[in-house]
């Protein structure tokens, strides 16, 4: 198979593209982030790069708190308008209609509408050139119940998330098979 090389660029694909509520009380903020993602397991740790120049980059270091709010595909064209301008000149959950919800443990708001929200507590910055990283504890998840079945089992799958990739949005697609699926003993086997 023949390929192009290229000069090194950020082309990680697809990303989850989510909606960061900062701040607090009045003066809390929207921002939507494709940089993030799992660092560790225990303690649950994850992260998102910020550039510093933007507005929400000082609520970040003023808390150390931030919320990652999974973005439904019912949400994506609010996801996208809290990525496009600026909280410094308009109330993106006025504007979106967005509802904020009071976290059970960080001081940042939750948006009530994305049915997943990790409540995080900043551990490090990395300033790492464009971006700083904010290195982020999870320390609460709120799941909205009609994710959960009668044993408590989650079933992400009914959230209807999206995925961005390469400067589009895309509803994320059929099951193929679970972890595990490549050395599974029992029943059928998975195509991959």
């Amino acid at each position: 198979m023949a390929k192009e090389v290229w000069k090194g660029t950020v082309l990680t694909a697809p990303v989850p593209p989510v909606m960061v509520s900062c701040g607090s009380g009045e003066k809390s903020n929207i921002l939507t982030v494709a940089w993030t993602g799992t660092v560790n397991t225990k303690p649950p740790m994850t992260y998102i790069s910020v550039r510093p120049c933007r507005y929400s980059h000082a609520l970040l270091l003023e808390t150390k708190e931030f919320v990652i709010n999974l973005t439904p595909a019912s949400l994506v064209r609010k996801a996208d308008y809290c990525g496009i301008y600026t909280g410094a000149k308009v109330d993106k959950f006025q504007k979106c209609g967005l509802t904020k919800a009071p976290a059970s443990i960080v001081s940042s708001p939750l948006i009530a509408e994305c049915p997943v929200n990790l409540e995080c507590r900043v551990t490090q910055i990395l300033p790492l050139g464009s971006h700083d990283m904010f290195l982020s504890e999870i320390v609460a998840v709120d799941i909205d119940s009609s994710l959960l079945d009668g044993e408590g089992k989650l079933h992400l799958e009914r959230a209807g998330l999206v995925a961005f990739a390469h400067g589009d949005y895309y509803a994320l697609g059929r099951r193929l098979g679970p972890l595990g699926c490549s050395v599974r003993k029992k029943g059928p086997p998975t195509r991959l």
